[in-house]
This record gives structure tokens, sequence and C-alpha cells, in this order.
């Protein structure tokens, strides 16, 4: 999780916060947050890097639409995340 940008951290909590939603879903939630509109160059790769730490999981809803879900090994990495940030926050 150290070894994430806290954009990739952001899509985690997105992510966690949905139900396999598809890229054009986490696309706009995002948008929501961020002052600067996020595109599609940015927020793809950004998944893709996701995937490979194996924090999510890639997934087909149809033909032409992905999804995207927290893999167990994603829940563990955001509970540790907001354990640590609890620390200091609520401090």
């Amino acid at each position: 999780m150290d070894q994430l940008t806290g954009f990739q951290r952001d899509l985690l909590y997105v992510i966690a916060g949905m139900d396999r939603p598809s890229g054009q879903r986490i696309l706009d939630d995002i948008n929501e947050y961020i002052d600067q509109p996020v595109t599609h160059g940015r927020l793809y790769p950004n998944l893709d890097t996701l995937v490979e730490h194996e924090l999510i999981e890639k997934g087909q809803l149809d033909r032409r639409t992905n999804y995207y879900a927290l893999t167990p090994k994603g829940k563990r990495e955001l509970e540790r995340r907001q354990e640590w940030v609890k620390r200091y926050v609520d401090a």
C-alpha cells in the first residue's frame, strides 16, 4: 500500500464502496472528488497497476465493459491503512 500513489489509493476506496463498478462508473465517481478532470488515459493505467499488485481484480460484465472489485488482499490493505490513519486522525 505504501508503494501506491494517492490517486491509486483513492481508486481503491472508490472501488471498495461500489459493487463491481465499471471503469466509466469509477471515472464518474472520482471526477466528483478530484478538482482536475481525470481522463481515461490516467484512469486505466492506474487500474492496471492495482490489478498487477493484486489489490483489485478485473473481470468482464459484457463484451465491451469490464468491472473492478477488491481482492481479499486489497481489502486487508485498505483496513490496515484505515487503522494507521485512525491512529493519527483520532489522536
